[in-house]
């Protein structure tokens, strides 16, 4: 009997030391963020005076902070008031506090709109970020922060990364002395992807501002600067700049990762292929040897795709939508272009990617369990009196106060917006046909 027990012991030991030593690392790649006039006067709230961003990333939050490390690019500079758009951008300092707090870790600042706001605005940028705790790369106050801070190094669950990040260029603006933008010098670029392999990382990543604008395939120059750099070391390279849509491959063999453009994460920019991005998900393992040496690869990838919608009311809000929790909805995209315009930058992206990426696909697995809904009387009736009136009895009737702090009666608590649909069309022909329905987000009451 002893020698089954040990013999069955001898058999599962092997299996549990590999699972303890092996390990995970989820990415998650964004697209540009920007701030047009239009997205910074929808943030305006004139009571307070203030800038808040909390809506637009509401929905996109839960995704952002699944993530072990979210990255994506910043092309905006964070120079102060007064806040501007195209063509020189200055966003609100609550636009980066917002991204903090929805769960983006590290930025990447060079690009071609870093030094839109001059000296100024290159080192406020690059301050602020420091104070509210984003790491980030690609531009600096002088030489000898880049020196001493570049490549960046990335510690997260036992892993450790190295991220590089390169522009085309800054409009014709030349950087400020004694500031530093990452331009795509390839002499320099190997020197610090040679810094990078010294810095024995588990994986060098290298973020590229690059390509042609608006073109869903991507340029000859995009192609050779990839290779160059998977040449050198790179294991993930990851594109910005073009603001739509340009495909993905995972090079399995090789072990590599390119993502060519990830589109346009958050942006004023309303015409076909611009109004949305994709999220790129990425996720490293890596497995330690007996002899404390490790081996990192790539283990899995996706994507899924985000759309913006920009509201049709007086107060035009942007909202960041997950295509797999709105594709379909009709309570909260109640406007029929929009609807059709979130349909169409779907089908798009999905043929792009379909035709084009190389084993990346779509990850479908995001659910609208998230969302629920609840029906809202326009009447201001007494509590009592209601719950008793079929069908408020059957769905059930409580007070609730909405955005402004009123209390009203919201009749039901549904998870399927066909069941809601069909309630709310009960209770406006039989109770109050002016009822709404009202839309929550992980449980929070986001419509009035």
């Amino acid at each position: 009997m002893k020698t089954k027990k040990l013999l069955w012991l001898l058999f599962f030991l092997p299996v549990a030391a590999h699972a303890q030593d092996t390990t995970r690392l989820s990415l998650l790649f964004i697209g540009d963020i920007m701030q047009h006039d239009s997205q910074i006067a929808s943030a305006y709230d004139p009571q307070t005076k203030t800038y808040d961003y909390t809506s637009c990333f509401q929905f996109i939050a839960p995704t952002l902070r699944a993530a072990d490390l979210t990255i994506g690019n910043l092309e905006v500079t964070l120079a102060g008031p007064p806040y501007k758009g195209y063509p020189q951008f200055s966003a609100p300092d609550s636009l980066a506090s917002t991204l903090r707090d929805v769960g983006m870790d590290v930025l990447v600042t060079a690009n071609n709109h870093c030094v839109d706001q001059g000296k100024k605005g290159l080192e406020r940028t690059i301050a602020l970020l420091d104070t509210l705790g984003i790491q980030h790369t690609g531009t600096f106050s002088d030489s000898a922060s880049r020196n001493r801070t570049y490549p960046l190094i990335i510690e997260k669950k036992g892993f450790r990364l190295s991220l590089l990040n390169y522009t085309y260029g800054t409009n014709g603006i030349p950087v400020p002395k004694p500031n530093i933008v990452n331009q795509l010098d390839t002499v320099q670029i190997k020197q610090d992807l040679l810094k990078a392999k010294a810095q024995h990382t588990d994986a060098i990543i290298v973020f590229m501002h690059w390509g042609v604008e608006y073109q869903n395939l991507p340029h000859n120059n995009q192609k050779k600067m990839a290779e160059f750099c998977f040449a050198h070391g790179a294991k993930l390279v990851i594109g910005s700049h073009p603001h739509v849509l340009q495909p993905i491959e995972w090079r399995k063999e090789q072990d590599q990762l390119l993502a060519y453009s990830l589109g346009n994460f958050v942006s004023g920019q309303r015409d076909r292929y611009k109004n949305g991005g994709a999220l790129l998900n990425v996720t490293l393992k890596k497995i330690r040897g007996e002899d404390s040496t490790s081996q990192v690869s790539i283990d899995s990838t996706s994507y899924a795709l985000d759309w913006i919608y920009r509201t049709t009311d007086a107060s035009k809000d942007y909202y960041i939508m997950p295509i797999p929790q709105f594709e379909g909805d009709t309570l909260f995209v109640k406007n029929s272009a929009a609807r059709l315009q979130l349909n169409e930058f779907a089908r798009d992206s999905r043929a792009l990617f379909s035709k084009h990426n190389v084993e990346v696909r779509e990850n479908t697995t995001l659910s609208r369990e998230s969302m629920s809904y609840k029906i809202q009387l326009s009447k201001m009736m007494v509590l009592d009196s209601v719950s008793l009136v079929p069908p408020l009895n059957f769905y059930g009737a409580k007070m609730e106060k909405d955005l402004r702090g009123v209390d009203r009666i919201v009749v039901g608590d549904f998870f399927d917006s066909e069941l809601a649909k069909q309630a709310f069309l009960d209770i406006q022909k039989t109770v109050d046909k002016y009822a709404r329905i009202i839309l929550y987000f992980e449980h929070k009451r986001i419509s009035d």
